[in-house]
Order: C-alpha cells, then structure tokens, then sequence
C-alpha cells in the first residue's frame, strides 16, 4: 500500500516550468493588490492597520507558492499540513471583516496556485465590490451621557430637562444615589446626538446651568475605539 502511493504520488506530480512559476506569483501579485486596496478603503481611523494590509500581499504570494510546491502531490500536501501545525498564530483581530480577508487571501492564492486565474479574478472582483459597498456602512454610535450632582434635589430638574430636550428617547441606564450625591448615565444614539445639534440642544451647558450639577461627561461608544 506504501509503495503503491508513493508511486501514485510520483506520477501525478505535474512539473511546473518557471514560465508558469512566474505567471503564477504575476498574477497573485496583481489580484493580491487588489485586495491590498480593497482593505485601504473599506478601514479608516485605528481599525486600518498598514502592516496588516502588507501581511495580506505577502499571504497571498505564499499561499500562491505553497500551492506551486504541492501540486498535484499528496505526500507534499500532508508533509505540508503536518509542517504548518506546529506553528501557532496568535494575531489579535481588531475587526471581524479581517478574518474575511485572510481567507480572501488564502483562496486567491490557492486558485493563483492551480492556474484557475478566471476563477480567482472573478471571484475577486466580486468580493471587491462587495466589501467597497459594505465599508461604507458605518457602525451605529452609541453616546453615554454622565450627570454627577452633589445635590439629590436636582434629580426631577435634571429627568426633566433630558426628558424635554431628547423627547422621551435617551435611555436611562444608571440612576445612583448616595447621601447627598447622585448620578445619571443616559444612553443615546447618534442620531438622536444630530438632531439635537441641528434644533441647537447642548446638553452639557444646559446641564451644567442647573445648580447642584458639578460633572457633566459625553462618552462616545464606538467598535473603532477611534474617539
């Protein structure tokens, strides 16, 4: 059975001449910048990581060049897969559309690897498109508004004026009151933030003019961590 597969193993290898070799790594090379914009654009502010971008290209080039060593060899496959599990990669991913590139990457150079150059830049092109259509979809921020008071005879003032100036749509998460302080947490979207910034609502002037109202904080809740 050994020698059997070894000898299946020989003759399915399919040598390739470095006309080919360089075709394939040309054109892994063009798609893999392909990608490598497609990432530049679809990312902004701290998530966009220029060496992760660069990793990217590069993955795309060795994916393409494994695939060139194993070829149609099984033996080299699993000495390959045996090869790769004792390496252990512990790259943080700070957004989840990075995972979608690595195996974008992967795919590409699998196909770029095998000579399927249609199908790798069909798929591409594709994806592209895509992901260029879903970067632009910004994520919904979420506004904390945090009110301290050293005076517990503000609160009503205080539910009053957030319940008149956001119409009854800030949230209240947190109402803490201790012997002589109090503090408030109201949460509220962005767009509720815009409306209010276009009818000329400052909550924390407004906020700060009641007597008793010491701190008034605007903490902005975003995936980017951008702010």
């Amino acid at each position: 059975m050994k020698e059997f597969m070894m000898q299946y193993s020989r003759d399915v290898v399919q040598e390739l001449t470095a006309e080919q070799i360089a075709l394939n790594m040309a054109v892994a090379l063009a798609l893999g910048l392909v990608i490598f914009l497609s990432y530049r654009f679809s990312h902004s502010g701290a998530v966009y990581s220029a060496k992760f971008n660069v990793s990217l290209l590069m993955l795309t080039m060795v994916t393409t060049m494994i695939m060139n060593v194993i070829g149609n060899n099984i033996a080299l496959s699993l000495g390959m897969v045996g090869a790769l599990s004792i390496v252990r990669f512990r790259t943080a991913i700070k957004d989840s559309r990075d995972t979608t590139y690595i195996f974008w990457c992967i795919a590409v150079g699998i196909c770029c690897g095998v000579s399927y150059y249609a199908l790798g830049a069909i798929g591409t092109g594709f994806i592209f498109l895509m992901l260029l259509f879903m970067g632009s979809v910004k994520s919904n921020d979420r506004y904390l508004l945090i009110i301290h008071a050293d005076r517990e005879e503000c609160a009503k003032e205080i539910e009053k004026l957030i319940l008149q100036q956001y119409k009854g749509k800030a949230s209240l998460r947190v109402a803490n009151h201790t012997k002589g302080q109090l503090e408030y947490i109201y949460e509220l979207s962005s767009r509720i933030i815009e409306a209010g910034k276009r009818n000329g609502i400052d909550p924390i002037e407004s906020l700060t003019d009641i007597d008793g109202v010491y701190r008034v904080n605007m903490v902005c809740q975003n995936e980017e961590m951008s702010r």
